[in-house]
């Protein structure tokens, strides 16, 4: 007898004791825990001698086995069934990097059917795992705890510490051994036959794959982890009775998933924003994660827009109007503004004493009103006081956003959003990948701003997703949820949710002013008031020079920290600026808007006239009281927070402000009396459309749905378009309503409370707004609804077919938001109309008129966000222009679709929610498979299959060195797009990018493509030969490392930068080979 002491180190390793004691026809019995094809690979020319082979799996394998799990104390039986696999562990990896799996499982597949048979332990029998070699000349006994793998037999390092003991010549030994062996192999009490599934998990490394397959297996790979998170079982906690909720069962299946992502996010992160695209009932969606967060007692309040504060209201009320009465909702309800008021009362709750500091959770609709952090001076902003206030201070509060477009026209503009849920702390995603939340940010912006400069043709979505920083993908895919309307009709049964209706082709209505075409026209409007100073709006700059620095100080404000200021004369420049684009909108919306404006201004000229005039005056004061009405974004930067201005008349250069004031009042008065001789009988617009309207009610696009809203901007128009059209609509039996901002309201439907916004409207859609609940026998409907943009957000009022917008809004936001209001899921309607109002000239002669009108804006070094400049009429402005055409001509020439105008960047294009969706219905219908998928596989594909896809391949790897990969989004995985001659075609950096090739070449690809296989086939001999393919993984090492070396040079000058002393020695060994898609040209 001889014994060995096997350390598997060096050349002392099983591999070699068996080559060298493995004669002909001998036989093996092996008992162990795993089995391995690179075991086979080990030792093949061993394997392949023996008459016999006996393998029996020490743990149920291919079994189900019955266990007690004891979850949330409560004691079940769960069925845990075991699936090997065979394709290697982590010390194998290198071995499936060499891309022999496809091969040697072929070769173990006939070996087996030759020779093998593999059984299992069933129930809860064991074994000591052995080895034991029948030989005629020597036999070899070992019972260690060895696995039958390739680091098991020593060919690769493992982590085993001890030594294997192996006797040799112990012949009776043996005998006893088998003896005792065979009794329990013979035993059908304690084995079963799994060859069989051996077969067919071995078939699973060595099948030919569809793209499709491989396409999800790589999906589960890299997103699994964090899907299985997702289950009901692991977001909700028992004894909430959650899903009993009236609420929770009236959503639709996608607002369950994502309301139970945005709690598991609210949970990982302490907020979520819900970025779903209008239309998909972001509303609901909040109020089920409101009823989660009271159902555990915590403390909950609603801010809201005031025009949507009833929203919000109705569904706390013991009301009829209220579908979820059961659920007794008791969230508080307060308005943006109330962030800013001290005392009062809002509804029942007393603004002096409210204990902003103990919620729970805030939830923040149509948050995207917090993008800016204006300052102002001497006084917190609503950001300050939310953050301060409520946010920061007293119990840990956490946040839901609700927003479409949580980002408007810049990156940053999620940055103050994202700061209320990280509480401001910078590395709140640290354990995301991200360092830096700020840093990741503004190179987000940096990259925009680049790309905002390429040629038109080239500011395509693809190319900012491959432009922008890694980092700014894993911000929002960790704390944003966003759906687009062409993600839930891919991805959900519309005949579950209902569909969107189809949008019809938009009409265009071009008008003239004046019916006898004897007003001046927009273009010499605009020379005008090009040649007018608007002084009014700017008294500093008529402050004398020796009193100047007095008013500064008192009214220039402190921006940045402190290390700038925002000029008070600056802030009043843009204000006149911003007034003649007010001007400019109105006379584009109506001849009235445009005349009660120049009405206006006329009366305040002459009113600071007297005052200069008169000695007796001690004081001028200006609080920007007629900008009120201008309903810009840029203009609430620029003058909130701007006290009331007073200035001393006796500081003030009299001489030079009456000038320019009397030359400014002597044009607008010529203006104004020319305006004042149009009348409604000469109303080009206003007769046209009054035709239109009656033309739709005639002709109904929807079996007779007569309803229309008529959206303007201005206040003024609304007012005119009622009070001129509203008697004779009803003469025809049609009812009429206008609602606006003020309050002020009208309608000449009967028993309409007209102030009450919520009436009004549930008498204009009475389905959508469930009116039958509290006026079951109402009969009669407002059908023509004529509204400013305080309905733009936030409402369903899907009852109705036709939007008309009688101005075109400066903010192609406004008007996605509009169009929302109708185009929403599961509309009654099957088609629905835009119709739009346009001056009557060509489009690129409207927008270079707009922007001429624009185009004296002073460009302010400071703003009043202390960031970003108000205006920017550099050099990008000319690619603003091209996106702004872009945008005019889809509401022109497309069925509206503003989210897919060139130039346009949605929230939606910068988050994985596609991919996931794809695993998600994938595991839903092949888990079982997925689970099993080997590592390493590849399949083909035609490169014809996509236009943009060059002959390549694109390989996913695992990354199991601790190496600092920060520029990449999916960190450990790693994708790369190699051409077929080792360039890259995309780099990691473009993992999105990659991913949307992957998903275009793949999805739907469901067979093998039998032509390339059998060419594949004959270039690699079967897979015998993958030196083409191992070259290629080889050489994208290279590019990673490459890539690696580039993004730390370029970090020298980026803020937050990287330092020149991390890793970069990634190896060939520190990778793991997760699958790979061999790209295929003719």
């Amino acid at each position: 007898m001889k014994q060995y002491v096997v350390d598997n180190k060096g050349e002392n390793t099983l591999v070699n004791l068996l080559k060298e004691n493995v004669y002909k026809d001998a036989k093996l019995t092996v008992a162990s825990a795993t089995f391995s094809l690179f075991a086979y690979y080990a030792i093949k020319e061993e394997l392949d001698k023996l008459s016999e082979f006996k393998f029996l799996f020490t743990k149920p394998a291919f079994y189900k086995l019955g266990q007690e799990v004891k979850r949330q104390y409560k004691l079940q039986l769960q069925e845990i069934e075991n699936n090997p696999k065979f394709d290697g562990n982590n010390f194998e990896i290198q071995l499936r990097n060499k891309m022999i799996s496809t091969r040697t499982a072929n070769q173990v597949t006939k070996w087996i059917n030759e020779k093998a048979t593999f059984k299992t332990l069933v129930d809860d029998y064991s074994i000591s795992k052995q080895l034991l070699v029948h030989n005629n000349k020597i036999n070899l006994f070992s019972q260690s705890d060895i696995d039958f793998t390739a680091d098991g037999l020593g060919l690769t390092s493992s982590n085993r510490l001890g030594s294997y003991f192996v006797l040799a010549g112990v012949d009776e030994l043996v005998e006893n051994s088998l003896v005792e062996f065979d009794a329990i192999w013979n035993d059908e009490t304690k084995v079963k036959d799994v060859t069989e599934n051996v077969l067919e998990q071995i078939k699973l490394i060595y099948k030919e794959n569809s793209p499709e397959w491989l396409y999800f297996v790589t999906l589960y790979n890299i997103f699994s982890d964090e899907l299985d998170n997702l289950s009901e079982d692991n977001v909700i906690k028992e004894g909430t009775n959650f899903k009993e909720t009236v609420v929770w069962n009236k959503l639709f299946e996608f607002q369950k998933d994502g309301v139970l992502g945005i709690i598991d996010k609210i949970e990982r992160f302490n907020g979520c924003i819900l970025a779903d695209s209008v239309g998909l009932g972001k509303t609901f969606s909040a109020l089920a994660v409101i009823k989660y967060y009271e159902l555990r007692n915590d403390r909950v309040l609603v801010l809201a827009p005031k025009k949507l504060r009833d929203n919000w209201l109705t569904y706390k009320q013991n009301d009829k109007k209220n579908i979820l009465v059961d659920d007794r909702f008791r969230y508080d309800v307060l308005n943006h503004t109330d962030l800013s008021r001290d005392s009062g009362y809002t509804g029942d709750i007393n603004l002096e004493s409210i204990n902003w500091s103990n919620y729970d959770l805030v939830v923040i609709d149509e948050s995207h009103n917090f993008r800016n952090n204006n300052a102002v001076k001497n006084k917190l902003t609503r950001y300050q006081k939310l953050m301060q206030e409520v946010i920061k201070k007293g119990v840990k509060t956490k946040v839901l956003l609700l927003s479409a477009t949580p980002v408007n026209n810049k990156m940053n503009d999620i940055k103050n959003q994202i700061a209320f849920i990280i509480e401001e702390d910078d590395t709140a995603l640290l354990n995301e990948g991200v360092d830096s939340i700020n840093t990741a940010l503004k190179n987000a912006q940096t990259s925009f701003n680049r790309w905002s400069e390429l040629p038109s043709e080239e500011r395509t979505t693809t190319n900012f997703l491959n432009m922008v920083n890694p980092e700014y993908f894993q911000i929002l895919d960790a704390l944003s949820i966003a759906r687009s309307r062409k993600h839930i009709e891919k991805y959900y049964d519309v005949n579950d949710i209902g569909s969107f209706p189809n949008r019809l082709k938009p009409i265009s209505i071009k008008t003239d002013v004046d019916i006898n075409n004897e007003f001046r026209g927009m273009a010499k409007v605009n020379e005008l008031m090009s040649s007018m100073e608007f002084s009014i709006y700017q008294p500093m700059k008529y402050v004398l020079p020796n009193k100047r620095k007095y008013y500064e100080d008192l009214y220039d404000t402190t921006v940045k920290e402190g290390s700038g200021k925002f000029k008070q004369t600056d802030r009043e420049f843009a204000v006149a600026s911003l007034m003649k684009v007010n001007i400019f909108k109105r006379l584009e919306s109506s001849i009235y808007s445009f005349n009660k404006t120049i009405e206006k201004i006329i009366y305040k000229m002459n009113e600071t006239i007297n005052i200069l005039e008169d000695s007796h005056n001690k004081n001028f004061s200006n609080d920007y009281s007629e900008t009120s009405e201008i309903e810009d974004d840029e203009l609430e930067a620029i003058t909130v927070g701007s006290n009331k201005v007073r200035i001393k008349v006796e500081d003030i250069d009299h001489i030079k402000w009456l000038g320019d004031l009397k030359r400014d009042l002597t044009l607008l008065t010529d203006l104004y009396n020319e305006t004042n001789n149009i009348d409604v009988s000469r109303d080009e617009k206003l007769k046209v459309l009054s035709e239109h309207i009656k033309k739709k009610i005639e002709n109904p696009i929807n079996d007779g749905n007569k309803k229309i809203i008529i959206f303007s901007a201005f206040a003024d128009t609304i007012q005119y378009l009622y009070n001129n059209l509203n008697e004779k609509l009803l003469e025809n039996n049609i009812h009429s309503a206008m609602v606006m901002g003020s309050g002020d309201n009208k309608t000449t439907l009967k028993g309409v409370k007209a102030k009450d916004l919520v009436d009004v409207l549930t008498n204009f859609s009475p389905i959508s707004k469930d009116r039958a609940l509290t006026k079951p026998s109402a009969t009669e409907e407002i059908d023509i609804l004529f509204a400013t943009d305080c309905i733009s957000e936030g409402q369903n009022l899907q009852d109705c077919d036709y939007l008309i917008n009688y101005d075109i809004h400066w903010n192609p936001v406004r008007v996605i938001q509009r169009f929302g209001r109708i185009d929403r899921i599961g509309s009654r309607n099957k088609d629905i109309q835009l119709v739009n109002f346009w001056p009557n000239m060509e489009l690129d002669e409207y927008i270079n008129l707009e922007e001429r009108v624009k185009g004296r804006m002073k460009l302010l070094n400071t703003s009043a966000t202390g960031e970003e400049d108000v205006f920017d009429v550099s050099g990008k402005e000319m690619n603003d222009i091209e996106y702004r055409r872009n945008q005019l001509k889809a509401l022109q020439d497309e069925g509206i679709n503003l989210e897919d105008v060139s130039g346009a960047i949605s929230i939606t294009d910068l988050t994985y929610t596609d991919f996931k969706s794809d695993l998600s219905h994938a595991i839903k219908a092949h888990k079982k498979d997925l689970e099993k998928a080997p590592k390493g596989m590849y399949s083909i594909v035609s490169n014809n299959v996509l236009k943009e896809a060059e002959p390549g391949v694109i390989f996913c790897f695992k990354q199991n060195a601790p190496i600092d990969m920060s520029n990449n989004s999916l960190e450990p995985y790693i994708l790369l797009y190699l051409k077929d001659n080792g360039d890259s075609l995309l780099h990691y950096t473009n993992a999105k990018t990659i991913l949307d090739f992957y998903r275009r070449l793949a999805l739907g690809q469901d067979e093998p493509f039998a032509e390339l296989v059998d060419q594949f086939n004959k270039e690699t001999d079967n897979g015998e030969d993958m030196t083409i393919y191992t070259d290629l993984l080889k050489k994208s090492i290279d590019v990673v490392r490459n890539k690696q070396e580039e993004s730390v040079f370029d970090s020298f000058f980026t803020p937050g930068g990287t330092d020149i002393q991390q890793s970069l020695n990634l190896d060939f060994n520190d990778i793991e080979l997760i699958s790979f898609l061999i790209i295929k040209g003719d």
